[in-house]
Order: structure tokens, then C-alpha cells, then sequence
């Protein structure tokens, strides 16, 4: 896309800048709404907490922040758009659809493809609702070792939806599976490959999981730092390091998938849990993730390729 979407107007790919690729401001699991024993969302709070934690990562060289929230866990994009304006930080959002068994799915079930894409195709080239906001990027999710019916009918509607807008996706893979079944079904469709995230892949520690999307010429989402609980930093970055010392440093992009607040109730983390999720916050990149990759003999190009060429690569046409 020559003009990409943000929450508050259009930007060029040359002006994004330093970005991260997949953070939340808010998340919220389908039916949160319904739970009147948790804590009631405090708007101002939380927007606040937001604005604050964007302006600290700011500080540190971070422009743009992409908020992949599918539209069925929480997205509000009016407060995206009120974010950005007051922290500085370019936001952009999402159209898309997240995985069955965590999404609110019941709607779209009953939906075609064509049906589904053509409700992305209008948050990109209309907006969201009545907002006039409008989405820069697509979004996909699949679970763990399986692909669901619905979860292709989705993934199916984003590839159409790339096609007709030029807008480029991002999905959602869980403990580093799915990604060349991803790939597979955009293929199929047609998409440009070029312009497909393959997310959380550094969700395994396989470099011939790796290779085999990259060969492809998709880019990979590093983008889960700071989730230990998940799958430890250190076995996330010796792969990385191992595809910058193969030469794949062109197709690779950091993150770390943080929620900055809830709606409703968050994780449930016990005390154990809780400290190896302690450097899950948007600054971990630059205050620990790109040293640790200076200390392992990356240099400063490679890692303004991650942060900066990549993203802008990713958006253009």
C-alpha cells in the first residue's frame, strides 16, 4: 500500500519509522462483556496507562505500533486513535477475524468467504463502523496443530481481501504450528507472499520450520519477547540469531504481543508464571533484546533491517 491506514490518517511507508509489529493496547476474550463479577473497565485509567506506555517506548525510538486486535476480542479503535494522538505514536489497526476456540465465531460461521472478505474489504476501504477509521493490515489466527473449517474459511477471506485492497496480513500461530498450512492456503488464493507475517513463529526454536516459510518469501514475526512462560527468550533468540547468520535477515520482524490492558478479566498467572513475564512489556526489544543480539556479534544494519526496512518492506506495494 502507497498510503497505509492508521488510526489517524494515512502514512507512507516511508514515514513509519521504527516499528513494532504486533502489540495490544486492549484485549478482551469474546463474552467479556457478560462478566459482571470482574472489574468494571475504567476507560480514562486505562487510556491513561496506554498513553504513558507508548510515550516510554517512544522515548527509546519506537514511531509506529501495529495493533493486530481482530475485530471479534475487543477492538476499539476510536481508543486507538485517542492513544496516538496524545502519546505521538503512530497506531495502526486491524480488520480480521481471530482463532475458533478463543474468537467470537458464531456469526461468521454462517458466512461465506466471499461474504467474510467483503467485510474486511470495507473496514480497509471504508472504515470501521460509523468511525471512519479505516484498517492497515489483515488479520488471521489458527490454533494449535490444526487448521479449523472456520479458521479456513478466514484465513481464505483475508488472502481475497489482500487481493482487492493491497492491504498486507498478519496471522496468529500458536507454539510455532500452522505457519506452512498458513501459507499453503494464501497461495492457493494467490496472494502475494511477500506481504504475509507469519506471527509467533519464533513460537518454535525449528530452523527447518523457519527456512521452509521463508524460502516462500514471507516474513517471519519474532514477535512474542518477553513471553518465557511460552517459550524462553534465549532458544527464541538463538534462532533468530542462527536465520541473521543464514542471510535471512530481509524477511524477519520484532515484537513481543504485549497487552498493555484488559477487558474483563487478563491471564491467570500464578507467582511462578508471573516472573517469566517480567520483561514482557513493549520497551524489552530495546532495552534487552537488541543488546543481547549486539553481544552475539549482530550489527546495527541487520537490526535497523528487523525494525525498520522490513516493516516498511512489508507495507509497500
Amino acid at each position: 500500500m502507497k498510503a497505509i491506514n492508521t488510526v489517524t490518517g494515512t502514512a507512507s511507508p516511508e514515514q513509519l519509522g521504527t516499528t513494532l509489529m504486533h502489540e495490544h493496547l486492549l484485549i478482551g476474550w469474546a463474552g467479556w462483556e457478560l462478566d459482571c463479577a470482574a472489574p468494571k473497565f475504567e476507560r480514562k485509567a486505562a487510556l491513561k496507562n496506554c498513553v504513558e506506555r507508548l510515550k516510554e517506548v517512544r522515548d527509546l525510538g519506537l514511531e509506529t505500533f501495529v495493533d493486530p486486535c481482530p475485530m471479534d476480542i475487543g477492538r476499539d479503535v476510536n481508543f486507538m486513535a485517542e492513544v496516538a494522538s496524545a502519546s505521538g505514536v503512530r497506531i495502526i489497526c486491524a480488520t480480521g477475524l481471530y482463532k475458533e476456540d478463543l474468537g467470537n465465531t458464531a456469526y461468521f460461521k454462517q458466512r461465506t468467504v466471499d461474504d467474510i472478505a467483503s467485510v474486511y474489504i470495507s473496514e480497509i476501504n471504508k472504515g470501521v463502523g460509523d468511525t471512519g477509521i479505516k484498517a492497515g493490515i489483515i488479520k488471521c489466527a489458527t490454533g494449535k496443530g490444526q487448521v479449523t473449517k472456520y479458521e479456513e474459511m478466514c484465513l481464505r477471506a483475508a488472502a481475497r481481501a489482500h487481493k482487492a485492497t493491497g492491504a498486507p496480513i498478519t496471522t496468529h500461530t500458536e507454539d510455532g504450528t500452522m505457519g506452512r498450512e498458513q501459507l499453503e492456503i494464501f497461495a492457493s488464493e494467490g496472494a502475494d507472499l511477500s506481504h504475509v507475517i507469519i506471527g509467533h513463529s519464533c513460537g518454535s526454536s525449528d530452523l527447518s520450520y523457519h527456512t521452509a516459510m521463508l524460502d516462500r518469501g514471507c516474513t517471519l514475526g519474532f514477535d512474542r519477547f518477553g513471553l518465557d512462560f511460552l517459550h524462553p527468550d534465549k532458544l527464541r533468540l538463538a534462532a533468530l540469531i542462527g536465520l541473521l547468520g543464514v542471510g535471512y535477515e530481509n524477511q524477519l520482524v520484532l515484537s513481543h504481543d504485549t497487552v498493555t490492558c484488559w477487558l474483563g478479566r487478563g491471564l491467570d498467572l500464578t507467582p511462578e508464571t508471573a516472573k517469566l513475564v517480567a520483561n514482557w512489556t513493549p520497551t524489552h526489544v530495546f532495552k534487552n533484546i537488541v543488546p543481547a543480539l549486539k553481544r552475539a556479534g549482530v550489527g546495527d544494519a541487520k537490526i535497523r533491517t528487523m525494525l525498520v526496512e522490513n516493516p516498511r518492506r512489508y507495507f509497500q506495494n
